[in-house]
């Protein structure tokens, strides 16, 4: 209990002192249509993965060809080969280009929103980045510290997070240690590692910057790459969510819509 105690102080100590004020407004504004956006972005991209849950490494992949990693996710995962080949009349040869199974493609109507609910994200993200880095909001709340980063208080840290054990919420943006690795992460990493990905799978812009998907690997492996990117946002969303509740969940939320 003792060395809890302890730890719990140092961890206090280690962080700048909490603000009473809430986050602002252009923080509040540019996290709610992120987030909208993420949750469009989710539900359309799993509709897409759904006709092909198969991910390569490389320039081509299909189902013919042996796959990184096989999604089972729709009827469309492990679907059984194609039909025995039939010979047809003349010299020998044969067919195969029917499925021994009705596979899943309705995913038009995913990629025309994913595509539309991907511009709420660079458009907001682009001025989010902008904004915090001129106003210095990543340097003052978002950049861990050299001080914070010593190992007892990393895995005190990691150790309450374990056991939802956080400090109460202030409603503004005083962060720990690992919210702060995670929130860079998030905004440094791999949502520009999502955009660029998603750029260079869409046929217009590598067609007019062909050295995009040279850079990644492939189209197959900027596709892989965008998987995991997005996988790590979600994660973090969830996560996120769960610390809000942990943390107070009535005094977070006023901070993040009303700004007090």
């Amino acid at each position: 209990m003792l060395d809890q105690l302890t730890a719990d102080a140092t961890i206090a100590a280690a962080r700048p002192a909490l603000e009473t004020r809430g986050h602002a407004r252009w923080v509040r504004v540019s996290h709610w249509l992120l987030t909208a956006s993420i949750l469009v972005l989710a539900f359309s991209g799993f509709v897409i993965l759904m006709a092909h849950p198969r991910l390569y490494w490389g320039e081509t992949g299909n189902d013919l060809t042996p796959a990184l990693i096989e999604l089972p996710i729709s009827r469309n995962h492990r679907h059984g080969g194609w039909v025995d080949r039939e010979p047809v009349g003349g010299p020998p040869s044969a067919i195969s280009a029917n499925r021994t199974y009705s596979i899943f493609n309705q995913n038009g109507w995913g990629r025309s929103l994913h595509f539309l609910a991907a511009w709420f994200v660079v458009g907001p993200g682009a001025f989010y980045l902008v904004a915090g880095l001129v106003s210095g909001h990543f340097r003052r709340h978002l950049w861990p510290r050299l001080r914070g980063s010593q190992p007892r208080i990393v895995w005190a840290e990691l150790v309450n997070h374990m056991r939802l054990k956080v400090p109460a919420a202030t409603g503004g943006p005083d962060y720990g240690l690992l919210q702060k690795c995670a929130y860079c992460g998030v905004v440094f990493v791999a949502m520009p590692l999502a955009v660029l990905t998603g750029l260079a799978m869409s046929p217009t812009v590598a067609a007019a910057y062909p050295f995009l998907q040279g850079v990644l690997g492939g189209f197959q492996s900027a596709r892989t790459i965008h998987f995991f990117s997005f996988v790590a946002i979600v994660l973090f969303a969830i996560a996120h969510v769960i610390m809000v509740i942990a943390s107070g969940f009535r005094r977070q939320m006023r901070g993040m819509t009303l700004g007090r």
